[in-house]
């Protein structure tokens, strides 16, 4: 059934939503690759040295590799004139024409992040939580659940959102926000919200917290050691900062989430959820729930704790995430066939498997065709010319030239945008904040100033850019199509926005330092 036809409206005229539909993620992605491909024919590439710098962390010595801002430098032709690099429709010996950008974004990266690793890290987990779907545990768990707290569930869209604020700010979660999202969202769909509130509590959250963190080791404590400023410095002022944000998405998250509770059919993806309410529709609540259950809930709740405390204390990244989910997978399976759980073989458990990871076969797409679009505009690093690294040249030209307080909004703004093309907050601190630290000093700006409007700008832009890998894979396993995510979450961004932009520019005439 098409939302936009059989339900309140939100826009004035349902004869025009009729005749009009947003278009699928992919056909945007593959817009925006053409105007990527666009940009080569007329901006020239260019490429900077680099050097490296140490800075303390938890009182350890660190150092890094950076660029340096003085000695950017385009590539030069035969005539001594600035080089373009167009891009060609194909090419071979796996370069990267426009028709090369969906392939060379699917195989891009490495096992430690990027298209290639996230990917993987996706099939892993759909294909071990569709062991755990096919036992029946959640459905079954999820409904004895409501059944006991009836009157109480609107503390766990509270609870859920703080909880995943302070994993953004403590330790930089985002990448395990789409793990917790399979559990979560049957959950919310059963509790009478939807998919858009799921990527809410989950994956916006930790981009709340991550862009407002205080002690955040890969945002704000490598941006501050780059500027040269002591690292987790102003902690008290972000402190604040990371309760007001938290508040304020809280507030937004729970005012939609008691509409759609009210009214179903004003969901942004209601038409999508049909697929949780279907599958979920032939559970009761007198439903089987036996110690084969307790294991599998006990299992789950191990492997999450087992997973945080890795991630807090040991530093594991995807891979070694990846790895403990599957073994949550192999153990949940081996309980269930032991236990017969949904009447469970060994030949089933390989089934749920092999379902469980196609069902992420869509967001794994997303996911590497929107990678594509940056290896369009030059993907190598900063000492490789390419398209990318002109663009943060100028931007930090144009910024140099205006007053200090406008300066800093515009560090702010230039951050956001940066963003479409550096999702990662470590990668982006490398390429922009040895840039933007001098330009504070140049334009009357401190650089604890800059540093707060880097994290402003990468966090919250990573929960509306398509070319967050993170992101489209939340809405995957949620089944939320982006443009449905962008009707929904514009208002929201621009408040975030305005928000950001009065405190940077407040913190800059307090001084903020």
């Amino acid at each position: 059934m098409d939302r936009t036809v059989t339900t309140p409206s939100h826009d004035n005229s349902l004869g025009s939503v009729s005749r009009w539909q947003m278009p699928d993620t992919l056909v945007i992605i593959f817009f925006v690759a053409v105007v990527a491909a666009m940009l080569t024919y007329f901006i020239p590439t260019g490429s900077f040295q680099t050097q490296e710098v140490t800075y303390l962390a938890d009182g350890v010595e660190k150092s890094r590799s950076v660029i340096d801002p003085s000695s950017f430098a385009y590539a030069l032709d035969d005539n001594g004139e600035p080089k373009l690099a167009p891009v060609g429709l194909f090419e071979g010996h796996g370069g990267a024409g426009f028709f090369n950008f969906a392939f060379e974004g699917l195989v891009s990266g490495s096992k430690w992040g990027s298209a290639i690793g996230v990917i993987m890290f996706m099939l892993v987990i759909g294909g071990s939580f569709g062991v755990v779907m096919a036992t029946g545990t959640i459905d079954n768990g999820i409904l004895k659940l409501i059944d006991r707290t009836r009157g109480n569930e609107s503390l766990f869209i509270p609870v859920i959102f703080v909880l995943f604020s302070l994993g953004g700010a403590v330790f930089g979660m985002g990448e395990e926000a789409i793990a917790f999202a399979i559990i979560i969202c049957p959950l919310m769909i059963r509790l009478g919200y939807d998919g858009i509130t799921t990527v809410m509590v989950t994956y916006v959250a930790t981009q709340i917290g991550f862009a407002s963190s205080w002690m955040n080791p890969f945002s704000v404590a490598i941006a501050q050691g780059i500027a040269g400023i002591p690292v987790l410095s102003g902690a008290g002022v972000r402190v604040m900062i990371w309760f007001g944000f938290t508040l304020m998405g809280l507030i937004f998250t729970m005012r939609y989430a008691n509409k759609i509770k009210l009214k179903p059919l004003y969901s942004f993806s209601y038409h999508s959820d049909a697929y949780f309410r279907e599958n979920q529709s032939k559970a009761s609540l007198d439903s089987r729930f036996n110690l084969g259950d307790i294991l599998v809930l006990v299992t789950i709740i191990a492997t999450i704790v087992w997973v945080i405390w890795g991630v807090v204390s040991q530093a594991w990244f995807i891979p070694e995430i990846a790895s403990q989910f599957f073994t949550m997978g192999v153990v949940i399976g081996i309980i269930g066939v032991i236990f017969k759980l949904n009447g469970m073989t060994v030949n089933d458990v390989a089934t749920s498997f092999k379902q469980g990871a196609a069902n992420m076969l869509e967001p794994c797409i997303l996911v590497g065709c929107a990678s594509g679009i940056l290896i369009l505009l030059g993907n190598g690093g900063p000492s490789e010319p390419s398209v990318l690294n002109s663009i943060l040249n100028s931007a930090g030209e144009l910024i140099g030239q205006l007053p200090n307080a406008l300066s800093a909004w515009f560090m702010l703004i230039f951050q956001s945008v940066f963003n479409f093309f550096v999702t990662s907050g470590s990668g982006q601190a490398a390429l922009t904040m040895p840039l933007m630290a001098p330009l504070a000093d140049m334009v009357g700006v401190t650089r604890q100033v800059s540093v707060l409007a880097f994290q402003l700008g990468d966090g919250f832009s990573n929960a509306i850019v398509p070319t967050s890998a993170s992101l489209m894979a939340t809405l995957g396993v949620c089944r939320v199509d982006w443009g449905d995510w962008l009707k929904f979450i514009w208002r929201f961004m621009l408040a975030l926005f305005v928000v950001s932009s009065v405190i940077v520019v407040s913190a800059h005439y307090l001084g903020f330092s």
